[in-house]
């Protein structure tokens, strides 16, 4: 789906890019905090893009070594602070974190997530150092459809994976506008690495479970549903960043990834999420006659992205 990228480095599919350069924006959440650590201990040199807005993630971190750091500040909407901050990089880490002032997904919501993908993008093909981009994504630009319904009824289900999307028309039906955010902006993003000949990968990442999770994350909205049908994925932070990472330094990436390591068909487990969404309150989710062993059935897979990640090796946190 993505243009090929030529291998300045050597033939092995994994390989050290020590001396290089990348962005990681925005770095200021769990993810681009994480990316940031682990890309500096695996040697590179790391632009932390921050948005200016809440407290950064990034405050709590300990770097080894700081030479490796620059910090620069961003504005998705300034296009003159992207372009600073990916000058001199080689590849770029992308992360929408909607502004502090913004902080609940709606229509308006979207509009703004599209127009910074396609700031950011711009800015990605007029900077001539960058060879590649990875994309977070969502899984809710995947399983969002309108015969999600008639699915559960057939004999065999189709699984969902990286070759489908989530119908627009639909989630603007549904007010899912997490999954209308993620999937317009994604769709612009490939439109213009297609158009302009720019290498990028996407990563269409689960739940992730971070000390901040509650039940009014926005990802959650069908949540009920998606354990319905099969596709609640969730993921460790520390999971996603290597998987960044990883379809970044594997020259053989290319297209989405369905980025998760759990899939939540068990109601035992549905209701110790709940639990943690919401710990004042006694978590209530619907039983199926009583029978706590039902297992719902998988409909969706992380196939591409497990065959591509075997044999990657990962930094581990050091304490």
């Amino acid at each position: 789906m993505a243009p090929a990228a030529s291998n300045p480095f050597d033939d092995h599919h994994h390989h050290t890019m020590s001396s290089t350069t990348v962005c990681v924006m925005d770095a200021s959440g769990h993810l681009g905090s994480t990316l940031v650590w682990r890309l500096v201990q695996r040697g590179y040199t790391v632009h932390a893009a921050l948005q200016s807005h809440g407290e950064s993630k990034l405050d709590s971190v300990t770097f080894e070594n700081n030479k490796r750091l620059k910090i620069f500040h961003l504005d998705p909407f300034d296009y003159q602070s992207i372009v600073d901050a990916l000058k001199g990089c080689s590849g770029l880490f992308y992360t929408f974190e909607p502004p502090q002032d913004q902080p609940d997904y709606d229509s308006y919501a979207a509009e703004e997530e599209v127009r910074a993908a396609h700031n950011v993008l711009e800015a990605c093909t007029r900077t001539e150092t960058i060879d590649k981009v990875v994309l977070t994504s969502s899984v809710t630009a995947v399983v969002w459809r309108n015969d999600r319904s008639s699915n559960k009824t057939t004999a065999v289900t189709a699984e969902l994976d990286e070759r489908h999307w989530s119908d627009v028309n639909f989630c603007h039906k549904f007010k899912l506008w997490h999954a209308l955010s993620k999937t317009l902006a994604e769709k612009t993003a490939w439109a213009m690495a297609m158009d302009r000949g720019l290498n990028m990968v996407s990563m269409n990442v689960g739940l992730m479970l971070n000390p901040d999770l509650s039940i009014t994350n926005p990802y959650l909205k069908g949540a009920a549903e998606m354990y319905e049908d099969g596709v609640l994925a969730t993921v460790d932070v520390n999971f996603v960043a290597d998987a960044h990472i990883c379809v970044y330094e594997d020259v053989t990436s290319f297209g989405r990834y369905l980025c998760f390591n759990n899939i939540i068909t068990q109601s035992e487990d549905a209701i110790n999420l709940a639990r943690k969404l919401t710990p004042s309150t006694p978590a209530s989710l619907p039983q199926s006659n009583g029978q706590d062993v039902k297992i719902i059935q998988e409909r969706i897979s992380n196939k591409k992205l497990n065959k591509l990640m075997v044999g990657y090796e990962s930094i581990s946190q050091v304490s």
